[in-house]
């Protein structure tokens, strides 16, 4: 049993999930409110289970990309309660969830292309990566100014799909109709599934010294760009 908490964007949850079935979720659309979301949050998703804390083998937490304020809340919580109940901690990574969610799409069964999951960051900034549709990294995470030539390099032989909120900034400059939109994000049950692969994995974060995924640099994907 698996409990995940996610503030890393917009919209929390308080995911609570046995194997890769997702038991009970609980959201918050109001990301101001995320810090004191949490913790009732997770009272009132045991209390709708009748499940506790002691129930749990793990925890999960969006470790990132996101928001600075919401990261710093959702790591600190499943920080608090992996020492409290020496439980491991499970980091994952909101791109990879958003392109999961597509591999686990049945309309995108027959998709060969690219994948890349966009987060709406600042201006004309995402937080981005390129996957293919094996979930393999073709770059990693990182922070991007979106630009008419970004994925250039990529759209010359492939399509790309692009999703998120971030890709709508991608798409209002892009001309390549290699280039395929949707505002695609993910849900408890990609989070559910996720969260189980790494636990069967053993796939644990260092109490220790597992920080949020802060990206600051911000570039653009291009010719001279190293995987």
């Amino acid at each position: 049993m698996i409990l995940t908490i996610d503030t890393a964007s917009q919209n929390a949850s308080i995911v609570l999930s046995r194997g890769e079935t997702c038991i009970s979720a609980i959201h918050n659309h109001v990301q101001k409110t995320h810090a004191a979301f949490v913790q009732s949050g997770i009272q009132a998703i045991f209390s709708k289970t009748k499940y506790s804390l002691v129930d749990l083998d793990a925890v999960s937490v969006v470790a990132g990309p996101g928001s600075y304020t919401g990261l710093r809340v959702g790591m600190a919580s499943a920080k608090g309660i992996c020492y409290a109940l020496n439980k491991p901690l499970i980091l994952l990574d909101a791109l990879k969830l958003m392109a999961l969610s597509v591999i686990r799409m049945p309309q995108f069964s027959n998709f060969i292309g690219m994948i890349c999951p966009m987060i709406d960051a600042r201006r004309m900034e995402v937080f981005a990566a390129l996957y293919n549709h094996q979930l393999e990294i073709i770059f990693a995470p990182g922070a991007m100014m979106v630009e008419k030539d970004f994925l250039e390099t990529f759209l010359q032989k492939n399509k790309i799909l692009c999703i998120g909120d971030g890709s709508l900034k991608f798409q209002q400059v892009c001309v390549n109709p290699q280039a395929i939109f949707q505002n695609i994000s993910y849900d408890e049950n990609t989070i559910s599934y996720l969260s189980f692969q790494a636990f069967l994995k053993k796939d644990f974060a260092s109490l220790a010294y597992s920080e949020p995924l802060y990206v600051k640099e911000f570039y653009t994907p291009g010719p001279g760009h190293k995987h």
